[in-house]
């Protein structure tokens, strides 16, 4: 026979394995000299040139050591790979000209970028700087440190309530700093405003069921909202088979479902506020990652705002169904809802895909929490997004274009 199903070494020349379409095994013919030979400068072997056994070992071992010691990778739980694996990835992503390269020759290969973004612990790191927010600073350092924030971010003093900056004892109460009331008027001509300061990012009807977070990149309704809530709260229309969770959502005959979404930036005002006359019945809190939102990463990661910690506000206005979801990102410590003094976000651990639950409808309050246009609603402790998702008539109109910085209080759409 002259097929041979053994193992080889590596090519001496080229250090590289020999590829086969048998997994780890290569067939070599007749024709084929199974051992390379070397160069006959007598570097590496006898004075024939074939390497002895103890140069084929010396230049054998280390690829076979370091294969050995990465399959060990394959074979440990996921978060010790992970925690293996992190180190020479960033190295490889780091380093010029590929210098980890030759690792992937032998076995090693490193995370996408995307998945080695979202092994940044970043709830812990999260936790930690709204920690160091509420450490008050000495009365010398306030100016400063908020003067840097300022130029950095363009940050307009002149709206702040107060423009003193010594007034401010931690980054925490300038981050929430409230503005004059003439700062930010609401309109009154059209039937939705825009709940918080910003940048457009996305609006317009929701088609098959999934909505859009920046343009060309989608995530699912039914993911980012949780299952439908009992019909008894909201008044749904009964489910049939043939219905579709968005179908599920629309109440009433010739209406459709909008989307709109809000980048907040760490620069705008932080507070968030009604954006039109509802109903809130239901709140729902989804622990979840705290990645950042900022568009270019929204690009970047699939479903971004179905893996962040969220929180969401449901009820109805006028036309039908009506939520406002305040999704959380890095630095977003807390999320904080003025009426609601059960929710507690940003916990130490929570169960991956799960959520929390809240009714605003009892036997004593019948008719949840009524929410006037322009009223405070809550706050952020850094820049996010808002996402509002809404019931209306076919002839509902935005007034907005997509990448158009926003105020609080100007015009959203109307019928």
């Amino acid at each position: 026979m002259c097929q041979s199903n053994t193992l080889q070494g590596p090519d001496l020349h080229t250090g590289k394995w020999p590829r086969s379409g048998n997994g780890g095994s290569s067939s070599s013919s007749c024709a084929r000299d199974p051992q390379p030979q070397l160069e006959s400068s007598g570097r590496a072997g006898s004075a024939g040139g074939t390497p002895n056994r103890r140069t084929r070992f010396r230049l054998q071992f280390p690829q076979l050591a370091l294969r050995r010691r990465l399959g060990q990778l394959s074979c440990m739980s996921r978060p010790a790979l992970k925690l293996r694996s992190w180190p020479l990835t960033i190295l490889y992503y780091l380093l010029p000209f590929g210098a980890l390269k030759p690792l992937t020759r032998v076995g090693w290969r490193p995370m996408s970028r995307v998945a080695l973004y979202k092994s940044v612990p970043t709830r812990l790191l999260s936790r930690a700087w709204g920690r160091l927010n509420q450490v008050e600073l000495p009365t010398w350092l306030r100016k400063p440190v908020y003067s840097l924030y300022i130029w950095t971010f363009g940050v307009n003093m002149k709206e702040a309530a107060v423009e003193d900056l010594h007034h401010y004892r931690n980054l925490s109460e300038f981050f929430r700093r409230k503005l004059k009331p003439q700062a930010r008027p609401v309109c009154c001509a059209h039937s939705v405003i825009s709940p918080s300061d910003g940048k457009i990012l996305n609006f317009g009807q929701v088609k098959n069921c999934e909505v859009e977070q920046v343009k060309g990149v989608t995530y699912s309704l039914e993911s980012f909202l949780g299952p439908r809530i009992s019909t008894e709260e909201l008044h749904f229309r009964q489910a049939s088979p043939g219905n579709s969770f968005q179908q599920q959502l629309v109440t009433k005959e010739g209406n459709e479902l909008y989307h709109c979404v809000i980048y907040l930036a760490p620069g705008d005002y932080h507070c968030f506020h009604s954006p039109t006359d509802w109903r809130v019945s239901h709140r729902r809190h989804f622990p979840g990652s705290l990645m950042s939102v900022n568009p270019g990463v929204a690009r970047w990661i699939k479903e971004l705002f179905c893996h962040n910690e969220r929180v969401v506000l449901t009820g109805d206005w006028k036309h039908g169904f009506f939520s406002l979801t305040a999704v959380g990102a890095t630095n977003v410590g807390s999320i904080r809802i003025y009426f609601d003094q059960d929710l507690h976000t940003n916990s130490p651990s929570y169960s991956k895909g799960s959520y929390n639950d809240f009714s605003f409808i009892s036997n004593n309050n019948k008719e949840g929490i009524p929410m006037r246009k322009g009223e405070h609603l809550g706050e952020f402790n850094l820049g996010s997004t808002i996402v509002l998702i809404f019931e209306a008539p076919k002839d509902f109109k935005f007034h907005l274009k997509a990448g158009q910085k926003i105020r609080f209080g100007e015009a959203l759409g109307s019928l």
